[in-house]
């Protein structure tokens, strides 16, 4: 299928792009023409190319439905591509099809060769992040609003049941409701340190394993070996300024890692801990 540069605008990412320079990147793309079936990348997956559809339909499916059906001209992945984010979802074609497609490298490479290309398509791109935060922020909004009311509602109901005669259902209600109010408390909202805010633990046999998320009352813990739900657990958190002995309960082990339960910490060693959550959790904050 012909494309003209003129196409691409219609596409954010490269609006506001001449057509010449359109032109020159469409230039690196790979032409490929693909049958129905065929897997351009898998859920899980680190992206290796940056595709697009110029001809016949991709399905996007996500734990084995198909959330998204593109048509032509449509990017394929552009985040992942240019973020090394991994895949979210399996992209395959539902009919014959044209792809274009550029490696993740060589798309790196002509940026720097072509800097004057490099500047819009990049501008572009954060201008589709930052409308994806607008977005993604407006509907976390509202499911924090829906938690709201639903954690309120479910103690109003707890309270009612409470004061109700005790029966065996009661007790099944009463022991259901008191651990999804548990769960939703915000202390259960955990953050994944930052590339450059790595934390740590160091076991009380020496061994360091890495804090895979963690809140003010909890952390996530991979590589801990022979972790065992209920028992006893102490060591060292290891934060980028300074480290802080903790002790817990094994709440639970699973190929996500091992959950620990921390006991409370003394006030210089809790501020400490909040400090560093801030520092994480301004990362996904928009001021």
């Amino acid at each position: 299928m012909a494309v003209r540069p003129s196409d691409l605008h219609a596409i954010p990412l490269f609006e506001r792009i001449t057509e010449d320079h359109l032109d020159e990147l469409m230039m690196a793309f790979q032409r490929q023409e693909v049958p129905a079936g065929h897997v351009l990348f898998e859920a899980g997956s680190e992206p290796a190319h940056l595709h697009l559809l110029v001809q016949g339909e991709v399905a996007l499916v996500e734990a084995g439905e198909t959330r998204f059906r593109l048509h032509p001209i449509s990017p394929i992945g552009e985040l992942g591509a240019l973020t090394g984010l991994r895949r979210m979802t399996t992209a395959v074609t539902t009919q014959p099809s044209e792809i274009w497609r550029i490696g993740a490298a060589e798309l790196h490479d002509f940026f720097e060769e072509h800097g004057d290309v490099a500047y819009p398509f990049y501008n572009n791109l954060l201008n589709v992040v930052a409308g994806k935060i607008r977005r993604d922020g407006r509907r976390i909004e509202e499911v924090r609003a829906n938690l709201i009311r639903t954690q309120k509602a479910m103690k109003r109901l707890l309270e009612l049941v409470l004061d109700s005669e005790e029966t065996p259902l009661s007790k099944v209600i009463c022991a259901t409701l008191e651990e999804l109010i548990e769960r939703n408390r915000r202390s259960h909202y955990m953050v994944e340190p930052a590339h450059t805010l790595k934390s740590s633990v160091r076991l009380d046999n020496g061994e360091i394993v890495p804090v895979l998320e963690l809140s003010d009352g909890w952390l996530r813990l991979g590589g801990l070996r022979g972790a065992v739900k209920g028992a006893d657990w102490s060591g060292v958190l290891i934060l980028p300024t300074r480290e802080i002995p903790v002790i817990g309960t094994i709440d639970s082990v699973n190929d996500q890692g091992a959950l620990v339960k921390l006991e409370l910490l003394i006030d210089e060693y809790a501020a400490e801990l909040q400090e560093y959550l801030t520092r994480l959790q301004m990362l996904d904050f928009v001021v």
